[in-house]
């Protein structure tokens, strides 16, 4: 349990950050509590698309990883991203990511993020 909310929290300050420092990357709300709360279900769709949706897209394009030397990572993060955009919308939650260039720039930022975000949180029982 303490694993799930540490990934929770680590998703949740990453996207943050790639809303902050993305104008194509939005997240509104009417006031700041409703803002936390979008943020906090938006990482949860995001971790159980990569949890569930991602080790079947790497599967089928493993040859794809090899050709590329694993650069195709930046497209499946790309491709997560804005599924989870869209999937966000269907929950008519206030996420939205607007293109693909800039999913995959919001990709590496929260890789970036969520690695270090994990390096300083605990995730052992």
């Amino acid at each position: 349990m303490k694993n799930f909310l540490v990934k929770t929290i680590a998703n949740a300050a990453a996207l943050a950050v790639a809303v902050w420092l993305l104008k194509d990357i939005t997240l509104t709300g009417d006031n700041t509590g409703r803002t936390v709360l979008a943020l906090v279900l938006v990482a949860l769709i995001f971790g159980l698309v990569n949890f569930v949706v991602k080790p079947i897209v790497k599967l089928l394009s493993f040859p794809l990883f090899i050709l590329t030397l694993g650069l195709i990572t930046l497209v499946v993060n790309a491709l997560m991203l804005l599924l989870t955009s869209w999937l966000a919308e269907k929950a008519d939650l206030a996420f939205h990511v607007q293109g693909f260039w800039t999913a995959v720039l919001g990709g590496v930022i929260i890789s970036i993020v969520s690695w270090a975000m994990h390096m300083i949180l605990p995730d052992n029982d």
